[in-house]
């Protein structure tokens, strides 16, 4: 988060180079920060292995994608809930994950909006991790509000 897109900050590429070493586990890295291209080579620099962003910090999508693949780094968007979501158009198989926000972003602690299940729908089984498109495998993933009594 940079204090720009959303109204808090948070930890940046330094953290992420920083804890690159003792983890084996892949860095999945969701920004929210505009413009986001500015910042996406110092992510996959410091050890990102998956970087999302929202489309809305991006002027290009398709060439925001490109660059975090040119990176070296796994590439998806993120859906805040009132976004729309589209999964086909220019960018279409670029991207490995959906990103998808049960919350309106920059807060922790909010409570999950149910209705972005419906967005799951049309990404795969809600029930799944992943849906298969054709030739590939797209990651679905769910992030806000999400706990003992909600991840059903």
């Amino acid at each position: 988060m940079d204090n720009h897109y959303v109204p808090n900050l948070t930890i940046g590429p330094l953290v992420c180079e920083a804890i690159r070493p003792h983890i084996e586990v892949p860095i999945d890295v969701h920004l929210m920060v505009k413009p986001v291209d500015r910042i996406i080579p110092d992510f996959a620099k410091a050890g990102a292995d998956v970087i999302t962003f929202h489309p809305e910090a991006s002027d290009h999508v398709d060439r925001t994608l490109a660059l975090i693949h040119d990176s070296g780094c796994k590439a998806g968007l993120v859906f805040n809930p009132a976004t729309p979501l589209w999964l086909d158009g220019p960018r279409d198989g670029q991207d490995d994950v959906v990103l998808l926000m049960s919350v309106n972003p920059g807060f922790g602690g909010q409570k999950f909006i149910p209705e972005t299940l419906n967005k799951c729908v049309p990404c795969g089984r809600a029930s799944t991790r992943t849906t298969v498109r054709p030739g590939r495998t797209i990651h679905v993933e769910v992030d806000g509000g999400v706990k003992a009594t909600t991840s059903a």
